[in-house]
């Protein structure tokens, strides 16, 4: 998907636990337009830009992964940092 004009991107920055956890279920992003390969490049050093479009999905990984007691502290960290980022796209 190729993002107009009025698009806005929402930076996140992923500590090392969350996006470990992020590259280990890439596989639930097959149908994301490249989000998948964007995770799995990663390395957690800087902010990186998403569209809502890319929000919705990592919503919809993070949601399946918050139902799991063994990721649920880490998914919830990353469900916050994505619902600020809706908020910030909002706000704009």
């Amino acid at each position: 998907m190729k993002p107009g004009k009025n698009d806005i991107k929402a930076e996140i920055k992923f500590e090392t636990d969350e996006l470990e956890l992020l590259q280990e279920n890439t596989w639930q992003m097959a149908e994301s337009f490249g989000l998948d390969r964007r995770i799995d490049n990663l390395t957690g050093k800087r902010k990186v830009g998403f569209y809502s479009w890319d929000l919705d999905c990592l919503e919809c990984v993070v949601s399946d992964l918050q139902k799991s007691p063994k990721d649920k502290e880490v998914a919830d960290r990353i469900a916050r940092k994505i619902e600020e980022s809706y908020m910030f796209i909002k706000g704009k």
